[in-house]
């Protein structure tokens, strides 16, 4: 007779072990499914914050970009006033000399750097015209390709 109420028990052990089993099984996978729930919001706000510092930083990015293209197109514009400035004083310059005023001398500059090219009527004359267009504030250079007339 032990031995009928030893099985009974184990079956009924085996039995609540099973059931216990089961709904802790069951539990584990509701607070899984919770978890990874909670897991991919926090991956989701994880992955919008890194989206939106790229976005910060390519907007930041874009700004410095237009900021230097706004930066050298001042320069180029005041350059080009510049280089037209120290044209316009060039050419006042060798209008007032006897000898280069009525000769056409077409001025070009570029950057500050003055090109003198048509005639002279001696070679002192092409040497003065290179001091008068050295002499004109701005001018970093003059190439003198003025040739002799004769």
């Amino acid at each position: 007779m032990m031995t009928t109420p030893t099985k009974k028990h184990s079956l009924s052990l085996a039995l609540a072990i099973a059931g216990s089993a089961l709904l802790l099984s069951a539990c584990g996978r509701q607070n899984e499914q919770e978890r990874s729930a909670g897991e991919r919001l926090d991956e989701a706000i994880t992955k919008t914050e890194q989206r939106a510092d790229a976005a910060k930083d390519a907007i930041k990015r874009q700004a410095e970009d237009a900021k230097v293209a706004t930066e050298a197109a001042a320069q180029k514009v005041e350059s080009k006033v510049e280089d037209a400035e120290i044209t316009a004083g060039v050419n006042a310059e060798l209008a007032k000399d006897p000898k280069l005023s009525s000769l056409r001398i077409n001025v070009d500059t570029v950057n500050g750097r003055v090109a003198l090219r048509g005639t002279a009527p001696d070679p002192v004359s092409r040497d003065r015209a290179t001091q008068l267009a050295m002499a004109v504030k701005g001018v970093l250079s003059v190439d003198n390709q003025l040739e002799l007339r004769g």
